[in-house]
């Protein structure tokens, strides 16, 4: 789980305005898309709708969580690098 965490934030930290931090445990990442300008409920629905990846919204965490999405990484290192892929081509439509 190690190598696949390191994959997806490695990933994430290089998709523009995304940024995230290294988490400490579990098996999920919680990127920072506020630069994006949309709630984290209007993020997670346009990158389900446009790129067919299903992100928790942070705001589902509380409001210290908005601004933020959830994204597990408990799947094989393809479907994490397809995913990056896709969040990458849609955010740059945004």
């Amino acid at each position: 789980y190690k190598a696949r965490r390191d994959i997806l934030v490695q990933g994430l930290n290089k998709i523009a305005g995304i940024t995230c931090h290294l988490p400490g445990g579990a098996f999920y990442a919680f990127p920072n898309v506020s630069s994006f300008g949309l709630s984290s409920d209007q993020f997670a629905s346009y990158i389900l709708n446009d790129a067919g990846v299903a992100l928790i919204p942070g705001s589902c965490f509380g409001n210290q969580g908005e601004g933020f999405v959830r994204m597990a990484y408990a799947c094989t290192r393809d479907n994490i690098n397809e995913a990056l892929e896709k969040i990458q081509e849609a955010c740059r439509k945004i």
